[in-house]
This record gives C-alpha cells, structure tokens and sequence, in this order.
C-alpha cells in the first residue's frame, strides 16, 4: 500500500487547511486510517485516527473541536481538516494505515506510512 499526503502549507494562525491521504490500492478500504505529526526536535506524535467504516474517530486532545478526521471508501482517500490553526500545529503531518479495522493511536498500530506534508501556522 502507498499512501500519498498532500495538502500542507503556510498559514496564518486562525486559519484552515484541509490534509488528503490518498491510498494506491483497495487494502487501504479495509484499514484504520491515522495523522501523526512531527516538529523538529519533537517525538512524533497521534493527531487522529478513523475507522475502516469511518463511524469511530479518535483524536488527540489538543485537536479535539478544531480537526476533524474523515475518509471516502469511494475514493480510497482520508481527510484532515483543520481548523482555527495554532503555530503549535506547525509539523510535518504524515498518514499512516493501521494493522487493524479499528481506530489506533499508537505508531507500532500502523503498518504502512506515506510521506509527510509539511504544515506551517504563523503567528
């Protein structure tokens, strides 16, 4: 499974973006999907995650009311959108496809991670 993220940039603080993860094959419709992101000097870290049906979503507390994670089968693809951006969002946001059908927060739940897309909020 590849995955591709896109969908990172430059954005003032109070401002959205909207993240993808697109998957290249039809295994990802059957996974559990998360974001993690990494700052520099930082551990990486869980953002959010979804089920392989998408009706169970976990997110991180300090996304909790701003992101929302989301995916269409349809189009093999995961969402992150974020919302009212802090310049401690500013990371390197990766998506990863878990193990398991249901929603993981830990990294060694996932099997398979794209590259990352950088995201910089400022101040």
């Amino acid at each position: 499974v590849q995955l591709q993220a896109s969908g990172g940039g430059l954005v003032l603080a109070g401002g959205s973006l909207r993240l993808s993860c697109a998957a290249s094959a039809r295994s990802f419709s059957n996974n559990g999907v998360g974001w993690f992101r990494q700052a520099p000097e930082k551990e990486r870290e869980f953002v959010a995650g979804i089920s392989w049906s998408g009706d169970r979503t976990s997110y991180t507390d300090s996304a909790k009311g701003r992101f929302t994670i989301s995916r269409d089968r349809s189009k093999n693809t995961v969402y992150l959108q974020m919302n009212s951006l802090k310049p401690e969002d500013t990371a390197v946001y990766s998506c990863a496809a878990s193990r398991y059908a249901t929603v993981a927060t830990s990294p060694i739940d996932y099997r398979y991670w794209g590259q990352g897309t950088q995201v910089t909020v400022s101040s």
